[in-house]
């Protein structure tokens, strides 16, 4: 492996676009997506994911394409492509097959392929070194070699970026490791941690998700706990926080690419080992179930019933402050809510209109109304401009007697009117 090596990037999302560019720095990097219109729109300087502001993504030295002539023979290989879960909860590793094949396609002797892409253990080892080696009719740990360093990539984290977070790295051999630590090491200041064998990497990666999946689980459980009781969680989560070891999570809404699938991933390789993974799969149930327990409470709490009740809720992003639909369990609220009568409209800033049209066939509001016709508002994702609403901007949104629904817990310290209501959890 030469000093300076050739490295591609395959996939140019949320993970690969920062990781190309971070590499970019210190590397000669090609950045390679199959998807003209995200190429196109990163030549012109613009990241629809807001990952990389203008000027970053103008200034790097990062080539872009969808060709894959273009990433032919070089040295370094790194797969950072999406691997979601199918309709029944499966892990769906079309994705990272595909990838592979692409890149073995082009791949020469000598060369390193890195797997960031979230699998459970086994797969790069075994799936996609079978795909590369098919495509290339070259050999695995003879001809080419493996290796595996899960992203930690945090949608609309400026704090822990991929230049600051603790890489895990793992090499099919000791010397493959050490060249993972070299490249990894050049870009992070938060150093490097090098892994047993790749096995171990992607267990440690998908690990971290289910842990946080099941702790917001409990949280989620406690929350429904609490609502019976007529106390607000939140009340109960500040009391129990002044415990000097009292573990910090918040209950809500489970989507994004990472905590609502990733313990589906570790799941499945249990099962495939004759083990019944009861905690994961539970928490899984709890967290997946909160969308219609929240609708249930608000739908509950109308002031109207039945076709009479017209319903805002605002906010369709997995989490806060990001364009990122992917997962958003939001869409679970929209959808039960519509189907206990509501007249349902959406409102985000955030979100592509046209993707959550193709998504989930839902028009979006162009813009905050201010008509007095709604007879609840649900705040449902933390966005900037929905904290600082306050009881003037409810005033103008809702019917009198109207109900002010907070998911998230960001309205708890505003004011509301006698004249109107309040649920949240």
């Amino acid at each position: 492996m030469p000093a300076n090596p050739k490295i591609a990037v395959i996939g140019l999302g949320y993970v690969g676009l920062p990781l190309a560019v971070a590499l970019a720095d210190k590397f000669s990097v090609t950045g390679l997506d199959i998807n003209e219109n995200r190429i196109n729109e990163l030549l012109s300087g613009y990241d629809k994911t807001g990952e990389i502001d203008s000027a970053k993504l103008k200034r790097s030295t990062l080539k872009l394409t969808t060709k894959k002539a273009d990433i032919s023979g070089f040295e370094l290989y790194i797969v950072t492509v999406p691997t979601p879960v199918d309709d029944k909860n499966k892990p769906d590793l079309g994705p990272v097959i595909r990838a592979s094949s692409l890149v073995g396609s082009v791949l020469q002797s000598g060369a390193i392929v890195v797997y960031e892409s979230t699998v459970y253990p086994g797969v790069t080892e075994n799936i996609a070194a079978n795909a590369l080696e098919a495509a290339s009719n070259l050999t695995c740990g003879q001809d080419f070699y493996l290796g595996y360093s899960p992203e930690r990539i945090n949608p609309g984290d400026s704090e822990h970026t991929v230049e600051r977070l603790t890489k895990v790295v793992a090499g099919q051999t000791p010397a493959v490791t050490e060249i993972l630590e070299d490249v990894y090491g050049a870009v992070t200041t938060g150093g490097v941690f090098k892994a047993n064998n790749i096995r171990t990497a992607e267990a440690a990666k998908v690990i971290e998700n289910a842990q946080r999946d099941i702790n917001i689980a409990f949280v989620n459980e406690v929350t429904m706990i609490c609502q019976k009781m007529g106390i607000s969680v939140y009340d109960v989560l500040d009391a129990a926080g002044t415990k000097w070891n009292f573990l910090s999570f918040k209950p809500g809404l489970v989507g994004g690419h990472c905590i609502g699938v990733d313990p589906y991933y570790l799941a499945h390789v249990a099962t495939t080992f004759g083990h019944n993974p009861k905690v994961i799969l539970s928490g899984r149930l709890t967290n997946d179930s909160m969308g219609n327990f929240i609708a249930d409470s608000i739908a509950s709490r109308m002031p109207h019933s039945g076709m009479s009740a017209r319903i805002l809720v605002l906010g369709l992003t997995f989490k806060a402050d990001i364009p990122d639909l992917r997962n958003t369990r939001v869409i679970d609220v929209v959808q039960k809510l519509k189907a206990s009568g509501g007249i349902v409209s959406v409102h985000d800033s955030y979100a592509d209109p046209l993707e959550a049209k193709s998504l989930f066939d839902l028009e979006l509001l162009n813009e905050m109304p201010h008509d007095s016709q709604f007879d609840c508002i649900v705040g449902a994702v933390s966005h900037k401009e929905y904290i600082g609403l306050t009881m003037d901007d409810f005033a103008l949104i809702l019917k009198p007697g109207g109900l002010v629904a907070d998911i998230t817990g960001m309205w708890r310290n505003t004011r509301i009117s006698a004249d109107f209501s309040r649920w949240q959890l």
